[in-house]
């Protein structure tokens, strides 16, 4: 018996609408994966996420999720086995990833015109030190070990000058004892303005800037002395996208200081451009090199 010709159109029907549903679902981008480096409060960087994908996704034509992971390890491991595509980083970070790297520097930030800073070593103001000779033998307060301008670069300085040896130990200059790593730019200056540090070393934005100390704790500081230059932050994309999708990557957060240039300066700190990846790491690897010997 044949089957009703109603009965095989709605049949046919259904399976054309099933093979329908199927391609476009198929066809459907997936998400591009944004990392932000976690050194803000996530939940206060909620909309900032929000916006930012919502404004990569129009020029990118395809979704794009922005994620605030717990940690720098988690944006490095990330982009390592491909569940991260791109992540804003250190320099550090990125120096510090193994060869061959999983990321490779995609834009790299600007700040006042620059893609380098300095790292600054703070004391008070009627201090009478002139320069980092002149702390010998003196309590320093570093900002944390890992911080590159309050700790990797000073130290990196300190032998470069010669008043630290490779494989030997900032104490060799300081004192035994004389040097307390903080958790952060703000404890490191708690130090010097409680009388229990002489100095203290950070970025150059912390003394410039409004962001960390109050107007009366810097005019209580003053700067002995300066050391860098500091690589700036960076987009990092790992290596494993294709070429086609790092252009339009790179062509979309460009893209940014045209179409929304104030939540590119809060969420990057300024405009991102292109850079040359060895020259952009060379101060950092360096300095690096020459910390990873010593005994902090």
């Amino acid at each position: 018996m044949s089957m009703p010709t109603q009965s095989l159109t709605r049949i046919l029907c259904a399976a054309v609408c099933m093979f329908g549903l199927v391609s476009i679902t198929a066809a459907e981008p997936t998400a591009l994966v944004l990392a932000l480096k976690p050194d803000k409060n996530p939940e206060a960087m909620a909309a900032e996420r929000q916006e930012l994908g919502a404004a990569l996704a129009v020029t990118l034509g395809r979704p794009v999720q922005v994620i605030v992971p717990l940690s720098d390890a988690v944006i490095n491991e990330g982009l390592a086995n491909g569940t991260i595509d791109c992540g804003w980083l250190s320099a550090t970070d990125v120096a510090k990833l193994p060869e061959p790297r999983a990321a490779g520097v995609l834009l790299a930030a600007q700040v006042k015109g620059a893609t380098t800073y300095r790292s600054v070593w703070l004391s008070l103001a009627d201090k009478p030190y002139a320069s980092i000779a002149d702390l010998r033998g003196k309590p320093v307060a570093f900002a944390k070990k890992t911080s590159t301008s309050g700790c990797t670069v000073p130290l990196w300085d300190l032998g470069k000058q010669g008043l630290i040896a490779a494989g030997s130990s900032p104490e060799a200059f300081f004192g035994a004892g004389n040097c307390w790593y903080g958790t952060g730019y703000v404890s490191a200056v708690e130090r010097v303005l409680s009388g229990t540090a002489e100095a203290a070393a950070v970025s150059d934005y912390v003394i410039e800037g409004d962001k960390h100390l109050t107007p009366e704790q810097k005019a209580k500081l003053k700067v002995i002395a300066s050391q860098g230059p500091v690589p700036t932050h960076v987009l990092a994309v790992r290596t494993s996208l294709t070429v086609a999708e790092r252009t339009a990557l790179r062509t979309a957060l460009i893209a940014l200081g045209g179409s929304v240039p104030a939540l590119r300066d809060r969420v990057f700190g300024g405009p991102l451009i292109e850079v040359d990846e060895a020259a952009h790491l060379a101060p950092i690897s360096a300095a690096l090199a020459f910390v990873k010997g010593l005994t902090l």
